[in-house]
C-alpha cells in the first residue's frame, strides 16, 4: 500500500511518514519539495491529510478525481469546508475524526452510556492541550459533548464567568492551554449523591499516526461514504 501524506512536514505529518516507513508514497507540504498534492503525479492506494483545514477543497479535489480514500485527520474546519467533505464522501470513501485517538473513540462510547443511566445529571468536560493549538474548544471536546448530550434542549457553555446558577440541560466545556500537554479529555458526571468521571490522556502525539494508518487502511474497499471511529472500532 502506498499513502499520500499531507502536511508533511508538521507535527503530525512526519509521526505518520515514519509510520508509514516505505508505504510513504509522497509527502505533500507548503513548505517542502511537493508543495501543493496536484504536483503529485504518481501511485498511490489513499490519503493521509494531517494539513491545514483550508486546503481541504484541493485535497478532497484530488482524491475524487483519483478515486482515492480519504483521510481527514485535520480539525477546525468551517462548515462550508465540511460540506467540502460531505460532497467528497458521495464519490470517495472519506474518514473524518475529530480525534484520530482509538482511546479517545472508546471514551466516547463509554462516556455516551455513562450519560444515558442519568438523563437529569450534570455534565462537564475538561480538555488540555498545548499552549501552541489554536481551535478552543478542541474538536475532541465537541464530539464529547455530542456523545452525551440526549436531548434536544442541551445547550453548551464555553467557560464559566460572572454570577449566575448553572441551568438545567447544559453542558459546560472547559480548555486549558498550557506547556507540551498533547491531549487530555475528561468528561464529569454528577449528580446530588456521587459522581463519575472518565478521562483520557494522549502520552504522545504518535497515538494519532498510528489511529490515521489504521483508518486509511480500514478504508480500503469500502463504498463511498462518510466514516468515523465509530465504525472502525466496531
Amino acid at each position: 500500500m502506498k499513502i499520500i501524506m499531507t502536511g508533511s512536514l508538521g507535527r503530525m505529518g512526519r509521526e505518520v511518514c515514519s509510520l508509514l516507513g516505505d508505504e510513504l508514497a509522497c509527502g505533500v507540504d507548503i513548505n517542502g519539495d511537493v508543495k501543493h498534492i496536484r504536483d503529485y503525479e504518481g501511485e498511490a492506494d489513499g490519503i493521509i491529510d494531517f494539513s491545514f483545514h483550508g486546503a481541504i477543497g484541493e485535497i478532497a479535489d484530488y482524491a475524487v478525481e483519483r478515486k482515492l480514500p480519504l483521510v481527514v485527520a485535520t480539525t477546525g474546519h468551517t462548515p462550508e469546508e465540511k460540506n467540502i467533505i460531505a460532497e467528497a464522501a458521495k464519490s470517495i470513501p472519506v474518514f473524518y475524526s475529530a480525534n484520530m485517538s482509538i482511546g479517545v473513540a472508546v471514551l466516547c462510547d463509554l462516556a455516551k452510556r455513562a450519560a444515558s443511566f442519568f438523563p437529569d445529571a450534570d455534565i462537564e468536560i475538561i480538555e488540555k492541550h498545548h499552549n501552541r493549538k489554536l481551535d478552543a474548544p478542541s474538536g475532541t471536546a465537541l464530539m464529547l459533548a455530542d456523545a452525551v448530550s440526549g436531548k434536544d434542549e442541551d445547550r453548551y457553555v464555553f467557560g464559566r464567568v460572572g454570577h449566575q446558577m448553572r441551568k438545567k440541560g447544559e453542558i459546560g466545556i472547559h480548555s486549558v492551554r498550557m506547556g507540551n500537554i498533547v491531549g487530555d479529555h475528561e468528561v464529569i458526571i454528577g449528580t446530588d449523591t456521587q459522581r463519575i468521571t472518565l478521562k483520557h490522556e494522549a502520552v504522545t502525539r504518535r497515538i494519532f499516526a498510528e489511529g490515521a494508518v489504521s483508518a486509511v487502511k480500514f478504508l480500503q474497499g469500502k463504498a463511498p461514504c462518510v466514516y468515523d471511529m465509530k465504525d472502525m472500532i466496531k
